[in-house]
């Protein structure tokens, strides 16, 4: 067994076909997520997920034993792929979260969305705050999220996390998503603010196909669009803006409408 390096859970390969995860007591809730996440959708998506060959306790702690994926993590490869394979890898990503989202899975919370989204939203700005967030762009954070109205939706299962850490690329072609422990059922589009932070990162081209190939109409890739997407990444569960902040393309000036336009830009509109 060797351990992966990071990660918020401790997580080993085992020879060269498995993987398994741990989680401490204070967890439980992320193993059960986990493991009826990754039964639901196995052989349902477009790209590999694991597949659980055992789940269970010991002791206090939980454990799901996978199969373990092929692939190079998106994130490293990145800088090494040319606009046709991103292009591809765009459109595969957009068609493996349509089919995700058309997953139902049951006891995936939480229990009321809306207000999952009202509690994220009354302490938004003291949280970024707390987490660094500079005073003048927290300042801004509860006169933004008041003019972006987020219409409700039929709540779909969401990865939660898609990111390049979290997607493998074998032979120029998406070979596998994985971690749905923090998987949840909500709005479809709050899956797409990471996908912005964290895959895209402003590269509008790729973003625009992503959404294309999920099944968004070419009028509806607009300014709209583009503030809900900061809105759920600043109302997400672990959303930090100071820290997108130094690791993202600056915007073009110090306004949170800025940021939208330039983290989730859209090419051609």
């Amino acid at each position: 067994m060797t351990r992966f390096p990071g990660g918020s859970l401790p997580v080993y390969a085992v020879g060269d076909g498995l993987v398994l995860k741990l989680y401490p007591p204070d967890a439980r809730e992320r193993w059960r997520t986990e493991e009826r996440v990754l039964r639901a959708i196995d052989g349902r998506l477009p790209v590999p997920t694991p597949r659980v060959e055992d789940s269970g306790a010991f002791g206090e702690w939980r454990y799901v034993l996978m199969t373990r994926l092929r692939g190079e993590p998106l994130d490293e490869l990145w800088p090494r792929t040319g606009r046709r394979e991103r292009d591809r890898l765009a459109e595969q990503l957009g068609l493996a979260l349509a089919a995700l989202h058309k997953v139902a899975v049951d006891g995936i919370g939480p229990p009321d969305w809306r207000r999952f989204l009202a509690g994220q939203r009354a302490g938004c700005a003291g949280r970024q705050r707390a987490l660094g967030l500079d005073p003048h762009w927290a300042a801004r954070i509860p006169a933004f999220l008041d003019a972006v109205p987020l219409p409700p939706s039929p709540p779909v299962l969401l990865h939660t996390e898609v990111m390049g850490q979290h997607l493998l690329v074998d032979g120029g072609s998406l070979s596998g998503l994985f971690d749905f422990e923090p998987a949840m059922a909500g709005d479809r589009e709050y899956e797409f603010a990471s996908v912005g932070l964290f895959v895209s990162r402003g590269d509008a081209r790729f973003l625009r196909r992503v959404l294309v190939a999920y099944g968004y109409p070419e009028e509806r890739l607009d300014t709209a669009l583009r503030r809900r997407l900061l809105a759920y990444a600043l109302l997400h569960r672990y959303g930090d803006l100071s820290w997108y902040l130094a690791e993202l393309p600056a915007p073009d000036a110090p306004t949170l409408e800025a940021l939208a336009d330039r983290w989730w830009a859209l090419e051609g509109d």
